[in-house]
């Protein structure tokens, strides 16, 4: 037997640098989180086993199909923008200063309302050995829809909001995909 080689590559990434969403209309980015918790979802098909008088014959294998992933986004300040791709609602400007937010109404109880589907993409930065960047890894997860969020306040405490996002490929596309860029988006004002 050869000798094995070594990886071509071996990212070392850390911290959550950038959050993208993208929806048919508009990108948006949030330097302002800080974690993401990814959760596969999955249905499992059972193993089934032949066993004659207390011996194994033959097994067919447990099979794991992979249906998407649980996202859970942790922020460090609330976004209305985001909160109304994740779950809908209504978002009220100044009418002063037409771009200049005055409030956010989540949808009714019972409305169809529930947002926009959109693509997230998540950016780590990657080191090297002198702890410089060397380049950023881009993970995106595609056709992600929100869940109603949840606001909690507590004393001496700023609100660090969790949205739970659900990702869901279609048909012939990856739950994921990894690519590496050299820079991060420019956020524009």
């Amino acid at each position: 037997m050869a000798n094995p080689k070594k990886s071509k590559m071996e990212a070392a990434t850390i911290d959550c640098c950038l959050v993208t969403i993208e929806t048919k209309t508009k990108t948006f980015g949030l330097d302002t989180a800080n974690e993401i918790e990814v959760s596969v979802q999955s249905e499992e098909q059972e193993a089934v086993k032949l066993v004659v008088k207390g011996v194994l014959r033959a097994q067919k294998p447990k099979t794991t199909t992979i249906t998407g992933n649980e996202i859970t986004l942790h922020d460090n300040v609330f976004n209305p923008e985001l909160a109304l791709v994740l779950q809908g609602g209504t978002i009220k400007f100044d009418t002063a200063v037409p771009t200049k937010i005055v409030g956010y109404t989540p949808p009714v109880a019972g409305s169809k309302d529930k947002g926009e589907t959109f693509k997230l993409c998540v950016y780590s930065a990657i080191y090297d050995t002198a702890g410089l960047i060397t380049g950023y890894e881009k993970i995106e997860y595609p056709n992600c829809q929100g869940s109603p969020i949840a606001l909690n306040t507590a004393d001496n405490s700023f609100r660090a909001p969790q949205y739970k996002i659900n990702s869901a490929p279609k048909k012939d596309e990856a739950p994921y995909t990894i690519t590496y860029v050299d820079n991060l988006p420019t956020l524009e004002s």
